[in-house]
């Protein structure tokens, strides 16, 4: 089975070509990299997210397992959903879904359920995917949905990622995507996002639900990262990093209406 691209042509370039083109200009130059546990990155269109998604993607060394945890943006499937089977296409080639990975998940989470239905449409997951066949040709992956808002569900999802992580190896990196505030002026959302951020460094997962709550920040992939933030910190996360930070005006010229994006990496 092969999930198809939803989104080439769209978010991305869908000729294998120009998208690398494209991924090399986001990449920074090889410096040191980070072992990291886990980062956050943004999954918007590549004009507009894509320098943010590469400042990471260009610090973490190649990991060759990962789990990328997403929001499900189409309110299709079961609301905790992953797949445990099949490779995802893009146009730089297919990624394999890493089974063994997948099947300890679904067992160290009942509430997790197999539905590549949940996956047919997202986009959150999919933008990220060439990044990672630049940086880490071999890697395998499990996609998780996340449809739900409860901090006792997320913080369960975390802890069952954790002890995954814990019997299977550390080279597995936890990968949360998500987009900052949305749709408000630019001013607005830098507060905004700035509130999300600062409780992010922390590594304080329930203050990042309560802040994005009670701050009404339209934050898409705060459950991932709430699920990201309590794994990494089951694991010994001692350190966040603002990698980069940036808002759609800074592309459009619009500052009436925007989206903001963080790059964040966790060790």
């Amino acid at each position: 089975m092969v999930r198809e691209p939803a989104v080439a042509g769209r978010f991305y370039p869908a000729d294998a070509n120009v998208l690398s083109s494209d991924l090399q200009s986001y990449l920074s130059p090889p410096q040191k990299l980070i072992s990291a546990i886990a980062c956050m990155v943004p999954h918007a269109g590549y004009i507009y997210s894509g320098a943010v998604a590469g400042a990471v993607f260009s610090r973490i060394a190649a990991p060759s397992r990962c789990i990328i945890l997403c929001p499900n943006h189409t309110g299709h499937g079961h609301p905790l959903s992953l797949m445990s089977e099949a490779a995802w296409r893009t146009p730089l080639g297919d990624v394999n879904i890493d089974n063994e990975l997948a099947e300890n998940l679904l067992q160290a989470l009942p509430a997790l359920t197999d539905d590549p239905e949940a996956h047919r449409f997202e986009h959150a997951i999919e933008v990220e995917l060439p990044f990672l066949q630049v940086v880490g040709p071999e890697i395998t992956f499990v996609p998780i949905a996340v449809g739900t808002g409860r901090l006792i569900i997320l913080e369960k999802v975390g802890e069952a990622i954790a002890q995954v992580i814990q019997n299977l190896g550390p080279e597995i990196l936890i990968i949360a995507s998500s987009d900052m505030n949305h749709y408000e002026d630019d001013s607005t959302t830098r507060v905004k996002d700035r509130k999300a951020i600062e409780r992010i460094l922390a590594l304080d997962p329930t203050g990042l639900h309560e802040t994005v709550i009670n701050e009404s920040i339209s934050m898409c992939g705060f459950g991932p990262t709430v699920a990201m933030l309590t794994a990494a910190r089951r694991l010994g996360a001692n350190k966040a990093e603002l990698v980069q930070y940036a808002t759609s005006a800074d592309v459009s010229g619009d500052r009436e209406t925007v989206v903001g994006y963080a790059g964040i990496i966790v060790t």
